[in-house]
């Protein structure tokens, strides 16, 4: 029998994803031990959140870490907008916002993970474990004193002063922990895949809508990235269809693509995303703290999730620092972090709710998805308008600053 292993941190963080990587990084600039614990032996996953939002750009800017990202591959959307009448008219309009890379950057997740941990191992106190799966959590009464986990040398023990949930929406955590989700209703998924393309020349978002259907079409490097949108419970309908009826239906959506449509080959290279949007109630109990999708699930309307999590890990970073290295981390401290980034959370779900119910909840029920003709004449006339959705989406709600002990200038990411 494998023995037991015991470890000791003051900061254990479940999950490597953009929330995790990012609070790893800057706690470990602040000095503070921390140990991340990540289940896969790398990131390559496939159809997770790429959008990279402006203020994100920004926080990679005040990080010091610009010249590495700006090195990745990447396309840039500056604009969405909606084709009708033979015309086309934009809605939104990222270069309008006043920042320093006004646009949505489209990498691949796994790049920006890959940066992040690179920037976070120059840090003397912070700890990468990969490989290993947090499989439940150390208690000592009510109070969580770290993780159990399972790693490639066999099962072990964290003993952390606060552990960290950054794992997700299913986060294994939050269940252990008790803490309730309020879910809210959704009537439609999501269903990613790929389609290749030549033509680099119009980099915007492009909705297309049909009788109970829509595609959001995004443009990578090399490649468009779909996301198909329909009823909620239809995938196994769906998959029964086949692949050469999915073809179908998105050639009928985008003409342009159907050759490549018609090159799909298996309902295997499609993705089924079950959307869900929900809230914590209360995000920590104590010795434990939710934050991003563990705390609150998003809807992938205006890819916005990624850019919340963000949001979170930085004001959990900048509340945080201080009391972890005095050893002396509160309730007080851990509700600070909620109270603080309640207020985006809820503006942007209530927003998201609305968007459901007005636009694709009309759609999957076949209604006419075609904005009026009079709002389109509104938005071409005055295009300032566009400004509008693009700092919901690009900048939200009390976006958030690298704190000034995470701080470095271009070229120096550590000391």
């Amino acid at each position: 029998m494998l023995a037991l292993m015991s470890e000791t941190t003051t900061c254990a963080i479940i999950g490597g994803g953009p929330a995790g990587m990012v609070l790893g990084l800057l706690l470990a600039r602040a000095g503070v031990e921390v140990t991340l614990l990540e289940k896969h032996g790398d990131f390559l996953r496939d159809f997770r959140g790429d959008t990279v939002h402006p203020t994100t750009l920004r926080l990679l800017d005040e990080l010091g870490l610009w010249q590495r990202f700006a090195a990745l591959p990447f396309s840039e959307v500056r604009k969405a907008t909606f084709d009708t009448g033979g015309r086309s008219v934009t809605y939104v309009d990222f270069e309008r916002l006043r920042l320093p890379h006004p646009y949505i950057a489209m990498v691949p997740q796994w790049d920006l993970l890959n940066l992040l941990a690179e920037a976070a191992q120059a840090e003397p106190t912070f700890t990468l474990r990969m490989k290993t799966e947090a499989t439940g959590l150390l208690r000592d009464g009510d109070r969580v004193v770290g993780v159990r986990y399972q790693g490639p040398d066999g099962p072990g023990e964290l003993t952390a002063e606060l552990t960290v949930a950054c794992d997700g929406r299913w986060s294994m955590a939050r269940q252990e922990a008790g803490l309730r989700a309020h879910d809210y209703p959704v009537k439609f998924d999501v269903w990613w895949f790929k389609l290749p393309y030549e033509d680099t020349t119009e980099f915007s978002l492009l909705p297309r809508f049909g009788p109970g259907k829509a595609l959001v079409v995004i443009p990578r490097q090399g490649y468009f990235q779909i996301a198909y949108l329909g009823p909620k419970g239809a995938d196994a309908a769906l998959r029964e269809r086949g692949i050469e009826a999915f073809g179908r239906d998105v050639a009928a959506l985008v003409p342009e693509a159907a050759e490549s449509a018609a090159a799909l080959t298996s309902m295997d290279d499609v993705k089924h995303l079950d959307v869900k949007v929900n809230r914590l109630r209360r995000w920590h109990t104590d010795g434990l703290l939710c934050i991003g999708d563990a705390a609150h699930a998003m809807s992938p309307l205006g890819g916005v999730g990624i850019n919340l999590a963000v949001q979170d890990a930085v004001a959990a970073a900048t509340i945080l620092a201080e009391p972890l290295l005095r050893h002396r981390i509160t309730d007080r401290d851990l509700a600070a972090v909620r109270r603080r980034r309640l207020l985006p959370t809820v503006v942007t779900q209530t927003v998201q709710r609305v968007l459901h119910r007005m636009l694709v909840g009309p759609l999957l029920g076949g209604k006419d998805p075609t904005p009026p003709a009079a709002l389109l004449a509104v938005v071409d006339k005055l295009p300032w308008l566009s400004m509008l959705p693009a700092y919901f989406v690009g900048v939200g709600v009390r976006p958030e600053h690298a704190p000034a002990f995470a701080r470095r200038g271009p070229g120096n990411t550590s000391g």
